[in-house]
This record gives C-alpha cells, structure tokens and sequence, in this order.
C-alpha cells in the first residue's frame, strides 16, 4: 500500500469515526470535499485532508486516526496526555482483563473473517477496529505502568 493510499485510510477512518455530517458541521466543509480528501479516485489522488481539519476532526474523535498513521509512518509511538483519556482506566488488573477480552474479539472476527478463505474489505475493516481498540488498551496500561514505576 503506497502512502497516499495508507494516508487516505486513515482520513477515512477518522471522517467515518466522527461522523460525515459532524465532520461537516465542525469543519465548515462541504460532504464533497470531505470526501474528496480520503477518496482515491485519480482526480482527487492529490488531494488531502488539511492539518488543521485533521486537529478539528481528532478532537472529536474517539481515536487520533491520521495522527496515529502519521507516527506509523516513521516508525513513532505515542502515549495519550493523561489529562486528555475519554475514561480512566481502574488500574493495570483492569487493563489486563480489557486487554484479554479485546484480543479475544479480535480472534473471534478473524476466524469469522476466514471461514471462507479470504478475508474481505468489510472484514478488514472490523479487523482493523478490533486491532485499534487493542492499541488503545496498551496504551492505558503503558500509562498505568509508567505511573505506578514512577515516571
């Protein structure tokens, strides 16, 4: 997958996670260009989405979705300001537990996504899901650790 491709996904991503008319209504943008800056369409290849929608857009969104991509890109990890969780967590037992259930999930769409031999876009996409929500429970129990460790 080239970067652009990789970079739309995520624009996706993060459009589809707030919601297209929420996106519209924080950004001021159109449905059409908010689209166009995820669509890969070749008329619309050079296009993306502008920093300072993509920080309107993560503010409301559950996950920092082209951030995220961002960091991959360059082979960075990030930590959630601690002062910025949507829930806190109630300590590393807690996380321990969320971080079996969720890898339980992830396991149970990925034999649902193979039954038949092939896994499809719509599959992917829940992979992915289960994938993040995973990411985001490690992160919780990274702060959780670097708390308790004294950092």
């Amino acid at each position: 997958m080239s970067i652009d491709s990789y970079l739309k996904k995520h624009t996706e991503a993060l459009v589809k996670d707030v919601g297209i008319e929420a996106a519209c209504d924080l950004t001021g943008k159109s449905k059409a260009t908010i689209g166009r800056y995820y669509s890969e369409q070749d008329e619309h290849s050079d296009r993306f989405m502008p920093i300072d929608v993509v920080a309107q857009l993560e503010a409301a969104a559950r996950y920092p979705h082209v951030t995220s991509a961002l960091a991959e890109l360059r082979g960075i990890t990030f930590s959630y300001d601690a002062e910025r969780r949507n829930a806190q967590s109630a300590g590393i037992n807690s996380d321990v537990v969320a971080l079996a259930q969720r890898f339980g999930m992830l396991m149970a769409e990925y034999n649902n996504a193979i039954a038949d031999g092939r896994i499809s876009v719509n599959e992917a996409k829940r992979l992915l899901r289960e994938t993040l929500a995973i990411q985001q429970v490690l992160l919780e129990m990274k702060l959780n650790l670097e708390e308790e460790a004294g950092h």
